[in-house]
C-alpha cells in the first residue's frame, strides 16, 4: 500500500543506486506541492519574480506586487495599465518588467494558452511556443510545467541548484555539463520532476 502520492516515484528513484536511496531516506517522503489552480499566465509571472533570486526575496517582491492590486493577482490588462515605476518599486528589475509586460501582452493576444488548452499541449510544444516571448527562457516554462501543469517528467537542466545538487549527490569534482545532465536524467524518466525536487534538497 502506498503511503503518500509520490511513493511509486520515490521507490523508482531509490532503486537507481545507493546514493539515491540514501538521499530519499534523509529527505523523507516527497511533498511536492504544485499549484494546479493557477493559469499559465500567472505561473509565468510568478516564475519571473523568482528568477535568479532566493525564495524569500521572490516572496517579498510578489507580496508588494499583489499589494498594488488589493492583494489579488492582477489581470494582464491591469499589469499593462500599471506605471513602470510602480512595478520597479516592487523590486522587479527593468528587464523583468519588460518580460512581465510581454507575458501580459502574450496572454491577451492568445500566444500564452489558457489552462485547458495548455493541458492538451505537449511539454515541448509549450516550451517552443512560449520561449518566443521576450525574456522567457526554457527554465521559466519548465517551472510552469512542473508547478502548475503538474507534468511529472521535467528535468530543468539549466537550474543551477538541480545541477549542483547532483554534483553533491555523487560527490563530483565539477558539476555535469548541460548535455551530460540531460543524458543522466534519462534514467529518472518518467519521474524527472520528482528527481528534481530531491536534487533541490541534497544536503550541503
Amino acid at each position: 500500500m502506498h503511503t503518500h502520492p509520490y511513493q511509486i516515484a520515490t521507490d523508482f528513484l531509490s532503486a537507481q543506486d545507493v546514493d539515491w536511496a540514501q538521499l530519499i531516506k534523509i529527505v523523507g517522503p516527497c511533498v511536492f506541492e504544485p499549484k494546479a489552480e493557477r493559469e499559465p499566465y500567472e505561473a509565468l509571472v510568478r516564475a519571473i519574480a523568482y528568477q535568479q533570486l532566493h525564495g524569500k526575496a521572490g516572496d517579498a517582491i510578489l507580496k508588494r506586487f499583489k499589494a498594488l492590486f488589493a492583494d489579488t493577482f492582477p489581470t494582464p490588462q491591469q499589469i499593462l495599465a500599471t506605471e513602470f515605476e510602480a512595478l520597479r518599486a516592487c523590486g522587479f528589475s527593468a528587464r523583468k518588467i519588460e518580460t512581465i509586460q510581454a507575458i501580459a501582452q502574450g496572454t491577451i493576444s492568445g500566444l500564452i494558452p489558457q489552462r485547458l488548452e495548455a493541458d492538451e499541449m505537449s511539454d515541448e510544444a509549450l516550451i517552443t511556443q512560449l520561449i518566443t516571448l521576450k525574456g522567457i527562457g526554457r527554465w521559466t516554462v519548465e517551472m510552469m510545467l512542473m508547478f502548475t501543469l503538474q507534468r511529472m517528467d521535467i528535468l530543468p537542466v539549466d537550474d543551477f541548484a538541480v545541477v549542483e545538487g547532483y554534483k553533491r549527490l555523487k560527490k563530483l569534482a565539477a558539476a555535469p555539463k548541460r548535455k551530460d545532465m540531460q543524458l543522466l536524467g534519462e534514467a529518472w524518466s518518467p519521474y524527472r520532476t520528482i528527481a528534481s525536487w530531491y536534487l533541490w534538497r541534497v544536503p550541503k
